[in-house]
């Protein structure tokens, strides 16, 4: 299934991956209260032609330019979230002025901590072996240590007159993550 719906697929996925996929707040945060070493991964940040259900979600008539940053989300060295984000080439540095600047940083501080940033809803997809993305998130992980298809989760981020697409594919070893940490809530809000 590569279709986009407003919740999860009933039966599709396991209660706990369901929890992870319907949590509203920072993925970042959550993650950091499952671990000791909670790292980006920066593996990609450039221009890049949008896949075709991107382009309309971020008001695009057809696939098209935009800044493209793709990561991997790491628990204790393990890769637990395979992440992507677009942003249309039209928006302007006013728009995200953080988002040049990341490196291996977290997009989540900036998306939580800013009150002018709009969340949209959670979107969630279960992405087959076909999927671009899907082949992505495979080709970055050692020993491509993760079968199909993997659940997904994207929202669309509004900032000033800004667009902005998070797309997060939960790998499987996210299923090992248990919480270590009494509260989710980081000092920096991430």
């Amino acid at each position: 299934m590569n279709r986009w719906l407003a919740h999860v697929a009933a039966g599709s996925a396991t209660p706990a991956l369901r929890t992870w996929l319907a949590s509203p707040g920072s993925l970042t945060a959550r993650l950091r209260s499952h671990c000791d070493n909670f790292e980006v991964r920066l593996l990609r940040q450039a221009p890049s032609v949008c896949l075709p259900d991107q382009a309309r979600t971020i008001g695009l008539a057809r696939p098209g330019r935009v800044l493209e940053r793709e990561v991997l989300l790491c628990c204790d060295g393990r890769p637990v979230v395979y992440a992507q984000t677009v942003a249309p080439a039209s928006c302007s540095a006013n728009d995200w002025p953080f988002l040049s600047k990341l490196g291996s940083r977290s997009l989540g501080a900036a998306l939580f901590g800013d009150p002018r940033i709009a969340h949209g809803p959670l979107q969630h997809a279960r992405l087959g072996a076909g999927h671009p993305l899907l082949r992505r998130a495979l080709a970055a992980l050692p020993l491509q240590e993760c079968g199909v298809p993997l659940h997904a989760r994207r929202r669309l981020y509004r900032r000033r007159g800004g667009m902005l697409l998070v797309t997060e594919l939960f790998l499987p070893a996210i299923a090992l993550l248990t919480p270590r940490h009494s509260t989710c809530i980081d000092t920096d809000r991430q």
